[in-house]
């Protein structure tokens, strides 16, 4: 009977009377879950997210120890001891910019940066669309959020998960949950969030205007751009290096392998690395969305703002491009400026989406990879800027 009593002690019911609101974020995971499964909204990264999440609240299973990484300090003593979880060990890729970094490089040998290379000024428009994480930091600093913790807010404006989990992980670790929940679900609703403000902020007139093609880009060109990029971006914010340079060797990779020189690490960065590599980053993710770290007021906030980022990127590329139409004699198609922000490939789409309404004859998807990839970069760097502020 002793040994009954120890086994029936030690069920996840007995720990589940102690804390209940493991059951609400249980059944939290199971709607990001639907989500994932059924409504297909970002489910390569949210269903592993949400299953992360699953575990985590298990009571009793102990898979993920937030005290372990109390206030940005990693016990090491506490993990070399072995009481640590599975989760813990696989945190640690995503506590030390692991993962991130190594998804980059997949994005990386999987975009083509012609359109960027071909028409550079686009440059500019993946940098108008990064309005919004600066706006955004701004209206979390007001509502009293720390400046570490409004950067990791604002950061959800560039549309970018990996780098909004890679900053996060850095600055406010315990908002790492929320803040990755509410990235992947605002990627995954571009179509529904962007086109209302293009149409808003754009004339019919202005969403039919049709740009001529891109000129060829040179294979030597491609090559170049990846390293001087590299350099030129590390110079300047040598806290985006590791992103940046991770990007830009997946790139490098991309067009060397074309050419038969590296084709088997890149099709290994697109295809086997970037899937497993997903597949710990959303795990891990998930495991912080504890009932303490989710379960507040502050995530609401944040879901909020973050809508608020993504909004105020939408329209910084928009009203860019009507600004550039004031001073350039080669009108540019206001709509290609929403695809700033750095959801790749979805928000061209978009773009290539909004004008085909106005014009079925209109053909604009090429046109926005260009401030598409620019907007990869500009996250990035936007990154940088808040790491060295206040990491």
């Amino acid at each position: 009977m002793e040994a009954i009593n120890r086994f029936l002690e030690s069920t996840g019911f007995v720990t589940l009377a102690q804390d209940p609101l493991c059951l609400v974020m249980i059944a939290v995971s199971c709607v990001l879950l639907y989500l994932a499964i059924v409504k297909k909204f970002e489910p390569l990264l949210l269903l592993p997210i949400a299953f992360g999440m699953l575990l985590t609240n298990l009571p009793g299973a102990g898979m993920y120890h937030a005290e372990f990484f109390a206030n940005g300090v990693i016990d090491w003593a506490e993990l070399g001891t072995g009481h640590g979880g599975l989760l813990d060990y696989l945190y640690l890729g995503v506590k030390l910019g692991i993962y991130p970094c190594l998804i980059f490089v997949g994005v990386g040998a999987g975009t083509d940066f012609g359109p960027l290379i071909s028409n550079p000024k686009t440059l500019l428009l993946g940098a108008a669309a990064q309005l919004g994480i600066f706006i955004t930091f701004v209206g979390a600093r007001l509502l009293g959020f720390s400046g570490a913790e409004a950067g990791s807010i604002g950061i959800i404006g560039g549309a970018d998960g990996p780098t909004a989990i890679y900053t996060t992980a850095q600055l406010a670790a315990h908002l790492l949950g929320p803040i990755a929940v509410a990235a992947y679900s605002y990627m995954a609703l571009v179509p529904v969030i962007q086109p209302p403000i293009m149409k808003a902020l754009t004339t019919k007139e202005e969403r039919r205007i049709k740009m001529k093609q891109l000129r060829p880009v040179s294979k030597t060109e491609k090559i170049l751009f990846p390293i001087v990029v590299t350099v030129f971006v590390s110079l300047i914010v040598p806290s985006a290096a590791p992103l940046v340079g991770c990007l830009m060797l997946g790139n490098l990779m991309r067009e060397c392998g074309v050419s038969q020189v590296v084709e088997r690490l890149n099709k290994t960065a697109q295809n086997e690395l970037m899937n497993i590599v997903t597949i710990f980053l959303g795990i891990s993710v998930g495991a912080t969305a504890t009932a303490k770290n989710f379960l507040n007021v502050q995530t609401l906030e944040i879901l909020a703002m973050g809508v608020v980022a993504f909004g105020f990127g939408t329209a910084g590329g928009v009203l860019l491009a009507k600004l550039m139409n004031v001073f350039s004699k080669e009108k540019v198609n206001p709509l290609i400026g929403s695809a700033g922000v750095s959801a790749v490939p979805m928000a061209a789409r978009v773009s290539q989406v909004v004008g085909q309404k106005e014009d079925p004859s209109n053909f604009l998807l090429m046109h926005a990879m260009g401030p598409n990839v620019a907007g990869v970069i500009g996250s990035a760097v936007a990154a940088g800027v808040l790491l060295a502020l206040f990491g």
